[in-house]
Parts: C-alpha cells; sequence; structure tokens
C-alpha cells in the first residue's frame, strides 16, 4: 500500500488532525508517496499509513517533511507551525499508546543515548590527545629550562652571554605555563565528557531493559509487565507519585494499578518528602516538575541531600517540551529519566518496571548477605 485514501471516520479525532495536518504539508511538495518514500528511504506502506491516519508517525518523520518543504518551497518553517504540529503530535501519541508504538519510543531514546556516548567517547579520545600533546611540551620544556639554569649556574663568568639566554628562559616559563592551564583546562573537559559518556551509557542500559520488557509483552499481550520471581516478591515494592493534579494522579494510578506495587500519593513537594519519613525502601518515585511552592527540582534536591533517601531512582514527569536544556537540569538535579506528558502508558510501565526489578534484586542479594553472615557467625 503506497497511495493516499480518504481518512477513515473511525479514526481518534486526535490521529485524523494530525493525519490532515501532515497531508496539507505533504500536498505542498507535489510528489506522490512512492516517491517521497524513495527520497527519504523509508517504507512506502508505512508512510502512507502515517498520512492515512492508521498509525502516529515518528516525530522524525515529521521534522524530515517539514525540511523538505522548507527546500521546495524556498521559505523557512516557522516555529509557530512546528509547535503546532507537536501538539497536535503529542495529542496522538496520548490518544494511541500501544505496545508496538511504545517499542519504538523506547528505541528513539535508546537510539539518542547512544549518540550521546558515541559523540562523548569521540570527545574524549580527542580531549586525550590534546592532553598527552600539552605533556609531552610540557616536559620538553622542563628539559630546556633545567639545561639553561644548569649553564647560568655553572658558568658565571659568561654572565653577559648567559643574560640574553635568560630572556629566553623567562619565555620559556610563559610557553610552560600556558601550557600547564590548557592541560588543566582539557583535563577537566576530559573528565566531564567521561562522565557524560558514563551516564550515557547508564541510560543505554536502563532503556535496553525497558525495551526488552515492552517487546516481550507486545509479543504476549496476556503477561504482565514487572512480575518478579517468585522468591523476590516477599513485600510489595513501594512507588511514591508526586502530582497536585487529582486528574494526573488518576490516569498515573490506572496505569500502574495492575502491577504488584503499593503506590503511594503525595499531592506536594512537602507531603513526598514526609511520606520518605514515614518509608524510605521506594522503588521509584515519580515526580512532576511544575508544582507550587516547591517544584519537582527543589524537590529533587531535597530527597537527594538525605542520606537515607538520595539513591531512591526519581523520573521526573512534566508537561514541559521534553527538549535537551530541561532534560539535561532534570539529569542534574539527580533523576534518572525525563518523561514528558503526555506520556505513553506502555512505555511509563516499562520504566518503573525495570526500577521495580533492580529494587526487588537488591532487596534479595541484602538479604542473602544476612543469612549468610548469620550463618557464618
Amino acid at each position: 500500500m503506497a497511495e493516499l485514501r480518504p481518512l477513515a471516520d473511525d479514526l481518534p479525532p486526535e490521529s485524523q488532525a494530525l493525519a490532515t495536518a501532515l497531508r496539507n504539508l505533504f500536498d505542498g511538495l507535489g510528489i506522490s508517496v512512492r516517491r517521497y518514500a524513495a527520497r527519504r528511504r523509508r517504507d512506502p506502506g508505512a508512510l502512507s499509513r502515517y498520512l492515512n491516519g492508521n498509525r502516529v508517525p515518528p516525530w522524525e518523520v515529521v521534522m524530515d517533511l517539514l525540511t523538505d518543504l522548507a527546500e521546495h518551497s524556498g521559505r523557512p518553517v516557522t516555529p509557530e507551525l512546528i509547535e503546532h504540529l507537536r501538539g497536535l503530535h503529542n495529542s496522538a501519541v496520548g490518544a494511541g499508546g500501544s505496545p508496538r508504538h511504545a517499542a519504538e519510543l523506547l528505541a528513539q531514546q535508546l537510539a539518542d543515548a547512544d549518540r550521546t556516548s558515541r559523540r562523548s567517547t569521540a570527545r574524549g579520545d580527542v580531549l586525550e590527545e590534546a592532553l598527552l600533546d600539552r605533556s609531552h611540551r610540557i616536559a620538553d620544556l622542563e628539559v630546556r629550562l633545567s639545561q639553561l639554569e644548569g649553564e647560568w649556574a655553572a658558568e658565571r663568568v659568561r654572565a653577559d652571554r648567559l643574560e640574553a639566554e635568560w630572556g629566553d628562559a623567562r619565555r620559556l616559563r610563559r610557553e610552560r605555563d600556558r601550557l600547564t592551564a590548557e592541560v588543566a583546562q582539557l583535563t577537566a573537559d576530559l573528565a566531564d565528557a567521561q562522565q557524560c559518556r558514563e551516564e550515557a551509557e547508564a541510560r543505554c542500559a536502563l532503556l535496553e531493559r525497558q525495551l526488552e520488557i515492552v517487546e516481550r509483552n507486545a509479543a504476549n499481550p496476556s503477561s504482565s509487565l514487572a512480575a518478579p520471581p517468585a522468591g523476590l516478591r516477599k513485600a510489595l515494592p513501594r512507588i511514591l507519585i508526586v502530582d497536585d493534579q487529582q486528574p494526573n494522579i488518576l490516569a498515573l494510578t490506572a496505569v500502574l494499578a495492575n502491577l504488584d506495587q503499593e503506590l503511594v500519593v503525595a499531592s506536594s513537594g512537602r507531603a513526598a518528602l514526609k511520606a520518605l519519613l514515614d518509608h524510605d525502601d521506594f522503588a521509584v518515585i515519580l515526580l512532576d516538575v511544575q508544582m507550587p511552592e516547591m517544584d519537582g527540582y527543589e524537590t529533587a534536591a531535597h530527597i537527594k541531600r538525605r542520606r537515607r533517601t538520595r539513591d531512591i531512582p526519581i523520573i521526573f514527569l512534566t508537561a514541559m517540551s521534553a527538549n535537551a536544556e530541561h532534560s539535561a537540569r532534570g539529569y542534574a538535579a539527580g533523576a534518572v529519566d525525563y518523561i514528558g506528558k503526555p506520556f505513553d502508558p506502555w512505555a511509563l510501565r516499562a520504566k518503573v518496571a525495570v526500577f521495580t526489578d533492580l529494587f526487588l534484586e537488591r532487596r534479595h542479594n541484602r538479604r542473602s548477605e544476612t543469612d549468610r553472615a548469620h550463618q557464618a557467625g
């Protein structure tokens, strides 16, 4: 199938609105679906389903279409049009969540994290080479300085000639000091690149586990997400949900209600901190960013300052756009993930399932170590 058909009457309103907008953009190119699919190296049938409203396309497909339209018309795409399409796309995603779409969403996040890791690795290699070069040059300057200073101390009779050479020594000292400052900066940049790579690798590992859970349940829809082994299920893990909007709390509890977890709800940052005083054995915290009095970032800072709660993973949920600036601020505040609203229910369940499994594994390992210690004693 590689053609445009009339939009079906039973399409959800969100999917129909997005498909209509994409069709209007595509008509501006003046080419067939098959020809455009060949240009972008995409499957014609999949592209046709996107334009017919049968499937929600990945955001990169929408951006590719905007880029091609701008090139064809010779006019740049306005930020207002991009935000309008982003809103239609988010609405269609929220209305059409499915295991398959969740897998595509997590695969895209995994690709982004992998790209960050590879870029950090490449940047680290360049910085290491520059650092090695500066270190060698400093060593060479140190040898030359030692030679000049030795001659100055041993041959006082040649003071006039050495006086001129001592001017060269001062110049060499300045060059050495400049290179030493560059080495310090390169060392700091290298540490930042290595930390970025480690964080990206950690996100890759989490996203791979989340993707595995979604794909497994897509193949077997009747199975339950995050069903831990029987030996690890002595007590239900707790999940803390923090949001000041009751509809959001109802939506989150509905998504997570049938998992093997105890859901604890807090309607503010202060209520969340009080709940953490009562219980510190939460598997994960779902934390809204935009809240009155104490927002999500400030709440996360308080949680990370407490020794008993600083290791509890935090997933930020926000209605703000999940761009690089906001997600970077979320990770800097100590979050392990950053999800924009409306969220895909399958993706959220998979993320919570991973941290629940990790929590149960750690608890099981601690009990095993305690039992072995008692037996040894």
